[in-house]
């Protein structure tokens, strides 16, 4: 049985890691409540970052109910993610979906990521038709 834990390597860390993602994302994907950026990583496994601001969910039990339902999707789903650094950001209204809806976008989004992600070539490939 393979591991599925969600260990430090699979979390953004640092302003920088949010920083590097916002300014070069090559993906972007709605579902409703909720939007990700994904940017391709080089470390061959993906790696979150949670955005839940207060202005946009109220209550901390909301914030915490819903970065609890996504930290557990990427978890189960780890091993099929493509290698992208993804930053999920909640929007206004997003805390009144229950767990069953949040589940199925999450689930709808990743797979749009795996989609994407194989269609677009992947940088060594472009660096060697580049040259």
């Amino acid at each position: 049985m393979s591991y599925q834990g969600f260990p430090r390597r699979l979390r953004l860390l640092t302003a920088e890691d949010y920083r590097r993602v916002f300014d070069t994302a090559a993906f972007k994907l709605h579902g409703k409540g909720l939007m990700a950026l994904a940017s391709p990583n080089a470390l061959g496994h993906p790696r979150l970052g949670l955005i839940f601001s207060k202005k946009n969910v109220r209550r901390a039990v909301d914030r915490n109910r819903l970065k609890r339902i996504t930290r557990e999707s990427v978890r189960l789903r780890q091993h099929r993610l493509p290698s992208v650094d993804i930053v999920l950001l909640a929007r206004r209204g997003v805390q009144e979906l229950d767990n069953e809806i949040v589940h199925r976008q999450l689930h709808g989004m990743w797979r749009r990521l795996e989609r994407e992600a194989q269609k677009t070539p992947s940088r060594s490939s472009r660096a060697s038709t580049d040259r």
